[in-house]
């Protein structure tokens, strides 16, 4: 390799990431240096609990209007596992105005492998199983098409947008505080 090869690559900006501990968020940061425009170093892959981290810290500032939210369902949870979910449904439909709880559980393959999330609220939605609320994966775009850059945020987001759809806005729905 000669000078003019080395001119001719282009440089490496290194990105900083900056995560915290979820028990501690005062305590020392933990920083991981991605090098993301170099044409022969992958990205990195952000670890597991980084990314929950961050989905948590996002989680409880609130997502948007307040339409949807979500957190852990056991602040002692270290490994982040089980979550709960809130949408409100969107105006305008047979949904409106109907807060609906939402179980999603983060499994040892997640980011990799999309979350399962099931309805403890009742809910007639096509994705939606009628016995135990269950969301079938296939059936919902978000996680049928799953990759390690979605989140929990984008499945509530998502979950409400179908609820508002022309097919789904008059569906009948069950009485308002029913539970699976």
């Amino acid at each position: 390799m000669d000078l003019d090869d080395i001119t001719t690559h282009q440089s490496i900006t290194p990105t900083l990431i900056t995560a915290t501990t979820a028990a501690s968020p005062k305590s020392d940061s933990i920083t991981s240096i991605l090098y993301s425009n170099h044409p022969l170093l992958p990205m990195a892959k952000v670890p597991r609990n980084f990314k929950l981290l961050e989905e948590l810290e996002k989680g409880e500032k609130g997502i948007g209007d307040g339409s949807c939210s979500y957190g852990l369902e056991d602040g002692d949870d270290i490994m982040m596992s089980n979550w709960n979910g809130t949408i409100i449904g969107p105006g305008h439909t047979v949904h409106e105005n109907r807060i609906y709880s939402l179980r999603i559980t983060c499994g040892d393959q997640y980011p990799e492998k999309p979350p399962t999330v099931q309805f403890i609220s009742r809910v007639n939605l096509p994705f939606v199983s009628q016995t135990d609320g269950k969301v079938d994966q296939s059936k919902l775009p978000v996680l049928a098409n799953w990759t390690r850059n979605h989140s929990i945020e984008n499945v509530l987001v998502e979950i409400r947008r179908e609820m508002g759809s022309f097919n789904n806005r008059k569906l009948p729905q069950p009485p308002e505080g029913s539970t699976f």
